[in-house]
């Protein structure tokens, strides 16, 4: 074990020494930050102008350069000419906020209102193209992603989550919600799409469009939150909850990637605990950044990640594009996984295994 863990050390310090730039703090004031949110940029030393800007959110007990040393957001932004914000939660454990009332309100406080005022900020002093700002995370920062896009819809163009929860389905005065966790707090599709639109109730304009992704064992945040993520999001884009196309092996063997319109996608893990690995490139994709190259922001590429491809039930190798690791993976805990039901109105690949049950119900980070 030990010697695996050299190994990653010295792989992710190779990938580190071969960017253009560094990640560095920001300690301007950039505005309003109630609980003390740090700001933390990537800055390639050639941009596209004007220039996108990703806010990458890491997992609980990470920070902003663990996320930064464990994902090639930092290279592709040397590719293709973006800016990354990398936020640090405020917390001992590293955890954001995603359940206070505050932070569930637009420009109402918490975790959320630091971040928003760092895109602000962006936007204002670093040519930011304000039409295209997007936001991505895992576990506790894909919870966060969520919370950004229903409570700041006016700032992000799109985001995609790996493996989250609804917006709102922590909502309370703790910062664990063992019902939310374990896949047990069930809503109707109107529910969960109320609490996205209450969280900033005269917003009038585009939503920002959305990509989750879930593992069929994940038993930290089991995966009925994959199934209530695509009853709330299809509801607050008013279509249906069954997918315009399915697409099996996408992007890889014992992925299933499902297109609810344009603007809500699902991709759902065979056999993959938590969190779903980051695909970086295939975010870039649902973001339209795969063409961007750094002078120029024309060419902005694909917005529906994975549309093009043709359906196949061949194995493939695994991606190269899924470079993070997969924090606290784990067994079954107790969830039986999705009925056949589920799978057939929802189009999924119904190889799709559900996990056993078991006796261990041991809490894990997200």
């Amino acid at each position: 074990m030990f010697a695996y863990k050299a190994l990653i050390t010295l792989a992710l310090s190779g990938i580190a020494s071969a960017l253009t730039s560094s990640l560095q703090q920001v300690t301007a004031n950039f505005g309003s930050n109630p609980t003390n949110v740090k700001m933390y940029v990537y800055k390639p030393t050639a941009v596209a102008t004007p220039t996108p800007l990703i806010v990458a959110m890491h997992y609980c007990t990470g920070t902003a350069q663990a996320y930064f040393s464990g994902t090639s957001l930092a290279q592709l932004a040397d590719q293709h000419g973006f800016i990354v914000v990398y936020p640090n939660a405020p917390t001992a454990g590293g955890c954001w906020d995603v359940a206070s009332s505050a932070t569930l309100s637009h420009n109402g406080g918490g975790d959320s209102l630091g971040i928003a005022n760092m895109v602000r900020y962006a936007i204002a002093n670093w040519g930011i193209d304000s039409t295209r700002v997007f936001a991505t995370g895992t576990s506790s920062g894909a919870m966060m992603t969520n919370v950004m896009l229903g409570a700041y819809p006016d700032l992000f163009a799109a985001g995609s989550l790996y493996s989250g929860v609804p917006f709102g389905c922590f909502a309370g005065p703790n910062a664990w919600n063992t019902q939310c966790a374990t896949g047990e707090l069930i809503k109707t599709p109107q529910q969960w799409g109320d609490q996205v639109r209450a969280a900033y109730p005269g917003f009038t304009g585009t939503r920002p469009k959305v990509q989750f992704w879930h593992g069929t064992i994940d038993t930290t945040l089991y995966p009925q939150n994959f199934w209530e993520e695509i009853k709330q999001w299809t509801n607050v884009f008013n279509v249906s909850q069954t997918p315009t196309s399915n697409l099996t092996s996408n992007p890889q063997a014992g992925y299933s990637r499902a297109s609810f319109g344009p603007n809500v996608q699902a991709i759902l893990a065979q056999n993959v605990g938590h969190t779903v690995p980051e695909h970086e490139t295939d975010t870039l994709a649902w973001f339209g950044l795969s063409s961007l190259v750094p002078g120029s922001s024309s060419g902005s590429g694909s917005s529906s990640a994975g549309a093009g491809s043709s359906p196949t039930s061949t194995a493939a190798p695994s991606p190269t594009g899924a470079t993070s690791p997969q924090y606290g993976q784990c067994g079954g805990i107790g969830w039986t996984g999705p009925t056949g039901t589920q799978l057939i109105l929802y189009g999924f690949d119904s190889t799709v295994n559900a996990c056993e049950s078991t006796s261990d119900s041991s809490q894990e980070s997200t």
